[in-house]
């Protein structure tokens, strides 16, 4: 699927995609491409259609850092990727990477979710 053109008076929305290593997130980079769990899909797919543009910020799991981000490019399709090697994952979808940099987390701790209990983005 193609991106939607930029819908004016459409949100932004952000996501956290947590990834439990790097290598996920070097695959990502190298080819475009994202997975992730089947429990998120229904949320990224809606975000996707209901909003102007989806960002994705990409963090290793116990890293303390965020690993870069992503602008969300195409739906979340049913074709699976072995590239990440888990039965787990689900559809692949195209990111476009923005910004590949390694970022403390320390640098976004003035930054709350208010959709999250208002705790601290990271």
């Amino acid at each position: 699927s193609k991106s939607p053109s930029p819908r004016q008076n459409m949100p932004v929305r952000y996501f956290i995609m947590k990834s439990s290593n790097l290598q996920n997130i070097e695959i990502s980079q190298q080819k475009g491409i994202w997975s992730t769990m089947p429990s998120n899909e229904r949320k990224l797919n809606g975000a996707f259609w209901e909003s102007s543009m989806v960002y994705l910020v990409f963090s290793v799991q116990g890293s303390g850092h965020f690993q870069g981000f992503a602008r969300m490019c195409s739906s979340i399709g049913c074709e699976k990727s072995q590239d990440w090697g888990s039965a787990g994952f689900g559809g692949v979808f195209k990111v476009e990477w923005i910004r590949k940099e390694s970022i403390p987390f320390q640098f976004a701790h003035h930054l709350h979710n208010p959709w999250n209990d208002n705790k601290k983005v990271q």
